[in-house]
């Protein structure tokens, strides 16, 4: 399959649950001009905390570099739990592969999108950086119980993928209302700065809809769901849920 963009959010190598192996299987079958890796692929808040990096890590990262040397256009944004680089914005490593911390992407029908990670619009992550590094280890440790869940759930014939986790998550953000606090503050913002929409990732849920006239494109995320937000040659949109798909056939 070719698009003329994909984008790739949350990725999170260096913890224990970054889906490498399957993002590398999504990447030999799809091919795109240009390629957006929207914020949190390498998680310096885990490496600082301890080293877990397995070599599909590095074929990841290699192959991402393999991918600007052949001609795709890659642009790499910033998130939270990269933010080391920050620092060193903006960065050009090459011809074709791009740091930055936010970008503006003009759709084939017209309409200019503001990309970011999105952590920008996360009171939380801004306010209180301590209770969401607490609220990490609390994800972390449900993500343990997902491999056996799944397993059991296939033993009797359940092949869609599920997350305890996201379920959990998903929930309690429902609850606060989180998840629409954050889809209204980007969808504003990218409004005032004078885009048609935005494209984030951050919060984990992928989704394509209308907030008050605005467009709202999230990425999800590589360590339960494995999506990708892709635009095809004929301008049309689209989200790629890979285990899912990768189930089915």
């Amino acid at each position: 399959m070719k698009y003329r963009s994909i984008f790739i959010s949350d990725l999170h190598l260096g913890t224990k649950f970054a889906k490498a192996e399957a993002l590398l299987d999504f990447i030999k079958v799809h091919e795109a001009e240009n390629l957006y890796l929207v914020g949190d692929i390498i998680d310096g808040w885990a490496i600082k905390k301890k080293m877990r990096w397995k070599q599909a890590y590095s074929d990841v990262i290699q192959k991402i570099l393999r991918t600007a040397r052949k001609g795709t256009n890659v642009y790499y944004l910033t998130g939270n739990h990269d933010e080391f680089l920050r620092s060193f914005l903006p960065l050009m490593l090459g011809d074709s592969l791009h740091v930055m911390n936010e970008l503006e992407y003009k759709a084939l029908n017209g309409n200019k999108y503001l990309v970011v990670h999105g952590d920008i619009f996360d009171s939380l992550t801004l306010t209180k950086r301590w209770l969401s590094i607490f609220g990490d280890m609390g994800y972390d440790f449900l993500l343990h119980f997902n491999p056996l869940i799944n397993f059991v759930r296939k033993t009797f014939g359940f092949k869609r993928h599920w997350s305890l986790s996201k379920h959990l998550k998903d929930d309690l953000r429902d609850r606060l209302d989180f998840i629409k606090t954050y889809e209204t503050m980007a969808t504003r913002y990218a409004k005032q700065q004078g885009h048609d929409g935005v494209i984030c990732g951050h919060i984990h849920k992928a989704d394509i809809k209308q907030v008050d006239g605005v467009t709202y494109k999230n990425c999800g995320d590589w360590v339960e769901s494995c999506t990708a937000l892709v635009e095809k040659e004929d301008g049309t949109w689209e989200i790629i849920t890979w285990l899912e798909d990768y189930a089915r056939e």
